[in-house]
């Protein structure tokens, strides 16, 4: 058997391509990223065809740097951005819209009247998922109803829906010439469209948003033995690889930090945070604005369900200190810059940028920085929002803890934000609880690796995997319990002046 395992990792702001052996180890990777397109206030677009060059570059060089080929590779598996919608042409390959990506809030009418009509019950049963912009399905809707000649297509069976790893799978195996429209149970389920029982779609689900069945991709397991076909000799990677996992970005972290066991949680930190408790194969129903999730699906096996918690706004935050604000020149600087004031001075900052996700829900709210007095300074704004990561977080911990009555002990962290070494103090600070980060902290392509490895063979057990675990760095909480608690109280009166700021009625 080849030696390696590659992930490609197609994310919000970059695409990545890594390579890893037996023991979990990054052998090479390159990363590039692609342009964010803001049309207007709330609508957040990418160019599908500009990710599949990307893709291909980065497989490409990767391989290069590692004096390596198709043969080194064992499997191949994919994550992805989850949610965000491409619909493109089966005959020609090109897209008819722009990706809408799963920060754009263009859907929120659609999302306010299917609660408002009675239908949002009917989804939260059905899909585990409360009627909002962030998923799927009202995205397909918009571009239906809005983009000349779609609807047509669909009927009849030319025009294909897929998320990131749809659309790059389909590429991957041919595109025109024979590409293989499938997905996988973890990004189905972000759709608002598929049974989280029946792991199929749902027709009743389907008439809710107008979305011809016929456009849809096949729902297969995240890890499959079967495969989902092979790379085409001429594409980036030179040779037939075997493409045997596709997980959303979320759930492929749950599976690199080995959260394999009820009761196990990590958190990832990046455009967005996410939280995912494993909840084994029990569906367990959030009462406190919680996401019901699939975890996972290994061959055969029943499906390992999850309770999310979804943030839209945390990393990208910093972004918006670098690019729009200008106070910062790259995400490193956050850092520096917070440390130069010994607290918030009294400010918060809430980045409802998108809205807010998990637990509020709420496409009504918009960003906002309170508190603030002619003492503060740009290291106190720096500071707020690296605190709201850390708030942000600790909401959806306390929803966590009331619809599973699982209470942390350890907070696995990873993502590009667990580089910030004053952001995770704080979050131990906030939470009262250890935050542990893992040694590859880049985890989403770790658990794209593992999963397409598992399925071949590379690796032959999840308990195999879980000897490949290592801690890198531990912070212990510092705050004492008034500390901490005046700190979220203060928080919890800055949510409250972000609501009701757009009209989505």
């Amino acid at each position: 058997m080849s030696d390696f395992v590659g992930a490609v990792d197609q994310g919000t702001t970059s695409t990545r391509f890594m390579i890893f052996d037996h023991g979990g180890n990054e052998i090479a990777r390159h990363q590039l990223e692609h342009e964010q397109i803001l049309p207007r206030a709330g609508w957040v677009e990418h160019n599908p065809t500009e990710i599949w060059e990307r893709t291909r570059a980065v497989i490409e060089t990767a391989l290069n740097t590692a004096n390596l080929t198709h043969s080194d590779l064992a499997a191949l598996g994919i994550t992805n951005q989850r949610e965000t919608t491409v619909v493109w042409d089966r005959r020609t390959g090109r897209p008819y819209y722009n990706a809408i990506v799963w920060q754009d809030t263009r859907t929120d009418r659609i999302a306010s009247a299917l609660d408002r009509d009675g239908h949002g019950d009917v989804i939260r049963r059905k899909a585990g998922l409360p009627p909002a912009t962030y998923f799927s399905g009202g995205k397909i809707q918009w571009i239906l109803e809005n983009v000349d000649g779609v609807r047509e297509a669909a009927e009849a069976g030319d025009a294909l829906f897929g998320t990131t790893d749809s659309w790059l799978l389909w590429n991957l195996t041919g595109g025109v010439d024979g590409g293989v429209h499938v997905t996988d149970v973890t990004n189905a389920s972000r759709t608002m469209l598929m049974d989280l029982e029946t792991l199929d779609w749902d027709d009743e689900l389907l008439s809710l948003f107008g979305i011809p069945r016929a456009m849809l991709p096949e729902i297969r397991p995240s890890s499959d033995p079967r495969g989902y076909g092979v790379t085409r000799a001429d594409g980036p990677l030179g040779g037939e690889v075997p493409l045997t996992a596709a997980l959303g970005d979320q759930q492929a972290a749950t599976v690199g930090q080995v959260c394999f066991s009820p009761g196990q949680a990590k958190n990832t930190y990046g455009t967005g945070n996410f939280l995912l408790l494993n909840t084994g194969t029990e569906l367990v129903r959030s009462s406190n604005g919680l996401l019901t999730t699939v975890c996972y699906q290994f061959g055969d096996e029943p499906a390992v369900y999850a309770l999310e918690g979804s943030i839209a706004v945390t990393g990208s935050a910093v972004q918006w200190l670098r690019d729009q604000l200008g106070i910062i020149s790259g995400a490193a600087q956050s850092e520096y810059l917070a440390r130069q004031a010994e607290d918030n001075g009294g400010v918060y900052f809430v980045p409802a940028f998108s809205g807010l996700f998990a637990p509020y829900w709420r496409s009504d709210a918009r960003g906002a920085i309170v508190g603030l007095s002619r003492f503060n300074n740009n290291a106190h704004i720096a500071r707020a929002t690296l605190e709201s990561i850390c708030y942000q977080t600790r909401d959806v911990v306390e929803a966590m803890r009331e619809d599973s009555g699982v209470a942390l002990d350890v907070l696995k962290v990873d993502g590009g934000v667990t580089a910030n070494e004053l952001c995770m103090q704080i979050q131990a600070d906030v939470l009262g609880v250890p935050v542990s980060r893992p040694v590859v902290a880049e985890t989403t392509a770790l658990g794209a690796a593992y999963a397409a490895g598992l399925a071949v063979g590379f690796w032959k057990s999840t308990e195999e995997l879980g000897k490949n675990w290592n801690e890198d760095r531990r912070w212990t909480p510092t705050w004492d319990g008034e500390q901490r608690e005046r700190g979220y109280a203060g928080w919890k009166k800055a949510v409250q002046r972000t609501l009701d700021w757009v009209d989505v009625s």
